[in-house]
């Protein structure tokens, strides 16, 4: 007999306390019918030892040694099976020969085996029953047909050997079914597992992302819009006293700066508490065996991604963005390239965040210095790039004292090629800085 890994496990200590055994109901039953058939064969050794003429012992002492036989059979059917098959001239061991049977056919061993030793089973009794029933019936004073004899061993021969290998046969092949069930359900356990191991890494995958993609929108958003407030603020101190007027206009630009730095986070917060929504929703309706935090993560990340790419900023707002840039002081010059086209919005929100991080970074590490800011609309794709100059020293010197994190262009980065574009950043041989990046007409 043979079991799976998982109940070898489960088994295994009581398999070896017990031998060949797996449970003790099974060394219980195996040690009454071996007592039973050695009782059986003991008593028929009696008539053996008459009809072979040797002492009453020793017919007795063979018998209950060929009936203990049956105490191996889950070990060595084979080996029993042949000792009922060298006893069946004795006429002994019939309880051995069925138990016998039954456990070979159930057993693991070759169909060809199984079928040899049944036959030499079949063969055998059909001929001691032949050979007894040939006897009685010519001491019998009844007159029989010449069918009589090989008709009534034959069904003897059979009945005796064909129900306990049929009905091993049986249990060896709905064992082995259970078995192969067993492991099936092992093995789609293991998948299982091995699904939901997956389904968390990409919800956790998807999680990450999403932080990334929240963390990028709140620095793109900020920084641009803090940097021209500082800018304004640091202007309103310095002709404050000087020029009223002027103190005037930068105090109300440092409040138009603030208002819209406060509408763009509104606005990013509201798209990202719609995707969330849009997400639980999608998730409910699939039913109760997807759980919310599993499933409505990818679905909130993506559909606030599209929704923040929809109602964000895009490439029509540079021109704008240019002019909130010169209003600090800077010196910026736009030029256009090509004729102008709708964008993917993922495109034009990219395109317009990359040149907003560029003059940002120009405020805070280039004050003073000259600024182009290129876009080329190509065929198939648009390209921007935003060059300055050498800082001007005195303007650098002075400081507007603006932090850095330098994630700034590592966003960049990440926004530009997670669209399949290419970005590209470095000093110039003049001691400016150049941003360039291209993306595709529509996002890979």
């Amino acid at each position: 007999m043979t079991t799976t890994g998982a109940h070898q496990d489960a088994a295994g200590p009581t398999a070896r306390g017990y031998w060949w055994w797996e449970r003790r109901r099974s060394v219980v039953l195996d040690v009454g019918l071996a007592g039973v058939s050695a009782l059986e064969c003991g008593l028929e050794g009696v008539r053996f030892a008459d009809t072979a003429v040797l002492p009453v012992p020793v017919g007795v002492v063979f018998g209950l040694l060929a009936g203990s036989v049956l105490l191996l059979r889950r070990r060595w059917p084979a080996s029993v099976v042949l000792v009922s098959i060298a006893v069946t001239p004795a006429e002994m061991g019939f309880l051995m020969a069925v138990v016998g049977l039954y456990t070979l056919a159930a057993s693991e061993l070759p169909r060809r085996v199984i079928a040899a030793l049944a036959g030499m089973q079949l063969a055998g009794t059909l001929i001691v029953t032949f050979v007894r029933t040939r006897q009685s019936v010519s001491q019998g004073d009844f007159d029989t047909s010449r069918w009589y004899v090989p008709l009534i061993a034959l069904m003897m021969s059979v009945g005796l050997t064909a129900p306990p290998v049929l009905f091993g046969l049986y249990v060896g092949a709905r064992r082995r079914l259970m078995e192969s069930l067993r492991e099936r359900a092992d093995s789609l356990e293991q998948e299982l597992s091995l699904l939901a191991d997956r389904a968390e890494q990409r919800a956790e995958w998807a999680r990450t992302e999403e932080r990334t993609r929240i963390a990028r929108e709140m620095h793109d958003v900020v920084a641009h819009r803090v940097s021209l407030m500082v800018v304004h603020a640091a202007a309103l101190q310095a002709v404050a006293l000087k020029d009223p007027p002027k103190a005037v206009k930068n105090a109300a630009l440092v409040g138009d700066m603030g208002r819209q730095a406060l509408t763009e986070l509104r606005e990013m917060l509201g798209v990202l508490r719609a995707g969330e929504q849009v997400a639980a929703r999608k998730a409910s309706d699939a039913g109760p065996s997807l759980t919310v935090p599993l499933a409505a993560v990818g679905l909130a990340a993506a559909a606030a991604a599209a929704a923040a790419a929809e109602d964000g900023p895009g490439m029509g707002d540079i021109e704008a963005l240019v002019g909130q840039s010169r209003e600090t002081g800077m010196v910026v010059e736009l030029a256009v390239h090509g004729e102008s086209r709708a964008y993917a919005p993922e495109v034009e929100q990219t395109a317009y965040r990359v040149v907003q991080e560029a003059l940002t970074n120009v405020l805070k590490h280039a004050s003073g210095a000259k600024v182009v800011v290129r876009l080329a609309h190509r065929e198939a794709e648009v390209a921007m790039q935003v060059e300055n100059g050498p800082s001007d020293r005195a303007a650098q010197d002075a400081g507007l004292g603006l932090p850095s994190g330098g994630n700034g262009l590592v966003g960049m980065r990440e926004r530009v090629t997670a669209l399949g574009g290419v970005f590209v950043s470095g000093e110039t041989d003049a001691g400016g800085f150049r941003v360039s990046a291209v993306l595709p007409y529509r996002a890979a």
